[in-house]
């Protein structure tokens, strides 16, 4: 048998659009390479997650159509494909397959994760037992996602009688998330000695990445094909009947990324999805001469091409030479459209608006976030005129301190770094120059100088903040994990450090709560996963 990994990029509530892709790469399968069957991801007709899209009092209606086209277009090729089905008043998170006009079986969805960024329960009913259909003389075993992830679904389809089991899978990116989806998938081969064929769709959907990974398992748990990350294509796996029973062909086996590498895979992906599928031509970030901003342009220079971004650098009396250098030769590099707009005399005009009010007052940060604001105000007049999206270009380590200005560098319509920590953006940057075609893209000096806002005499980041490396660690360690302060002082930080962070993280959550979405690449990022009062008394 031969089967067909369709690892898509769909788009959600785009039903027709996802629909023509189904029957086009079905049809590809059939015609290009005499698949027998071709496996689609989880949700694929309505797009993944679909959230409160699916109590939308049409949706019903569209997806049954589409489900309609789909069976008509099933001539001499199987689809297994995913697809809300409503029943009344339930919704289930359901799979069908179809043989020539015939639908053969429907699966529902058993194990409905509700963790993470996940929330099934809100919409979908459990499905109740097992599906396993007869398939061209193969007993196949029908799964989605989570019934994989957990031992009793595919136990009982096996023990349904089941030859091979094939999963629908919408499993978001994060660093670590194939190895992780690797075991789990390794460990119900083993189980049930019984091979697995598992895709896993691609491409941005508001702050996730689906990094695709396709793959087949075979019966001892050993990957023996693997789809390349971040890349949409049809790949095709082969099961043959041997003298142990059913078991995969050897195929191709993609290499797993490194960490930086995948990383930067992600964010250049959901770039892209989120600023094209929101039908935006092109973008405009403000470039400051730091780290931050200059990793934002590489990304998307290489999610959307040099022609479709716009950088602007806004100096003020406080911005040194070298950023007016290495900002111009930075976009020089990569070849976009670069503009300098000072923001001196809007800055001059609000402090003496404001002056009878400040008069006796002592500067402090609100000076410091009255530039911030000019530039907000100058790069979003840009967006509105010109409708270019604006890319902000905060860290995960800013947002989570609050070192940053709410109406301006936090202004914006996407945040390609939000969930990469300083730390990060530096390994970043560095990849992204090891493997620029020539000279390297972003001035070396950008990366080795000291990090500044540059909004006072002599600033630096490190006056208001510990050191990146001592910032980053503690925030993993309450963020990510979830310990308390005894907890992350007993792995060797300074008490009375780490409760200052905290107290910030805890107090800037209404910062955050207003700010852009972007890409998801930790296990525990501002947005979806993280749910914290801004009103607490803990």
């Amino acid at each position: 048998m031969k089967i067909g990994l369709a690892q898509l990029n769909t788009h959600v509530g785009a039903i027709d659009t996802n629909t023509k892709k189904v029957l086009a790469t079905a049809h590809r399968a059939r015609d290009e390479f005499n698949c027998d069957l071709t496996v689609f991801p989880e949700l694929t007709l309505s797009g993944y997650p679909p959230e409160d899209l699916l109590l939308h009092g049409g949706m019903r209606r569209r997806v049954e159509a589409a489900l309609e086209e789909v069976r008509k277009g099933s001539d001499g090729i199987g689809i297994y494909v995913g697809f809300p089905e409503y029943t009344g008043d339930n919704i289930y998170n359901s799979g069908a397959l179809f043989r020539d006009r015939v639908e053969l079986a429907r699966h529902r969805k058993q194990a409905l994760p509700n963790y993470s960024v996940f929330d099934e329960k809100r919409y979908f009913e459990s499905g109740d037992g097992p599906t396993v259909v007869d398939f061209r003389g193969v007993k196949l075993g029908l799964t989605i996602c989570e019934d994989t992830w957990e031992p009793g679904p595919c136990a009982a389809a096996r023990e349904a009688g089941a030859d091979a089991i094939l999963v629908l899978n919408g499993s978001p990116y994060h660093t670590g998330s194939q190895l992780n989806r690797e075991r789990a998938l390794a460990a119900r081969a083993r189980e049930n000695t019984i091979p697995l064929v598992y895709v896993n769709m691609v491409g941005g959907q508001d702050e996730l990445v689906f990094d695709g990974g396709s793959m087949v398992m075979d019966s001892g748990g050993v990957a023996v094909f693997r789809a390349p990350a971040f890349e949409e294509n049809l790949y095709v796996a082969e099961l043959a009947r041997t003298s142990k029973g059913l078991e995969p062909v050897a195929g191709e086996v993609a290499e797993l990324l490194p960490v930086a590498e995948s990383v930067y895979g992600a964010l250049v992906l959901g770039t892209r999805d989120y600023v094209d599928k929101n039908g935006f031509d092109s973008v405009i970030l403000g470039l400051s001469g730091g780290i931050d901003s200059a990793l934002t342009l590489c990304v998307a220079v290489d999610a959307l091409g040099a022609d479709r971004v716009h950088a602007v650098m806004m100096p003020s009396r406080y911005t040194s030479d070298m950023s007016l250098e290495d900002s111009a030769q930075q976009a020089k590099n990569l070849g976009v459209d670069y503009d300098t707009l000072s923001i001196e005399r809007m800055f001059d005009v609000t402090l003496s608006v404001l002056e009878d009010i400040f008069a006796g007052r002592e500067p402090d940060a609100t000076e410091e976030n009255i530039q911030a604001r000019c530039r907000g105000i100058l790069l979003m007049a840009i967006s509105n005129k010109t409708g270019k999206m604006l890319l902000t270009t905060g860290n995960k380590s800013e947002m989570a301190v609050g070192y940053a200005t709410l109406y301006g560098d936090m202004a914006g319509g996407f945040a390609p770094l939000k969930d990469c920590s300083k730390t990060l953006v530096y390994e970043l940057a560095r990849y992204r120059n090891e493997i620029a075609a020539g000279a390297p893209v972003i001035p070396d000096r950008v990366i080795t100088r000291e990090p500044s806002a540059e909004l006072r005499p002599d600033q630096k980041d490190s006056d208001s903040l510990p050191d990146y490396e001592i910032l980053d660690a503690i925030l993993e360690a309450f963020i990510e994990k979830d310990y308390s302060v005894d907890q992350i002082t007993e792995l060797g930080f300074d008490r009375e450090v780490v409760v200052r962070v905290l107290q910030l993280v805890k107090r800037n959550e209404y910062k955050r709560r207003q700010a852009p979405p972007g890409v998801r690449v930790s296990s525990r990022a501002f947005g979806r996963d993280w749910r914290y009062p801004i009103t607490s008394g803990y």
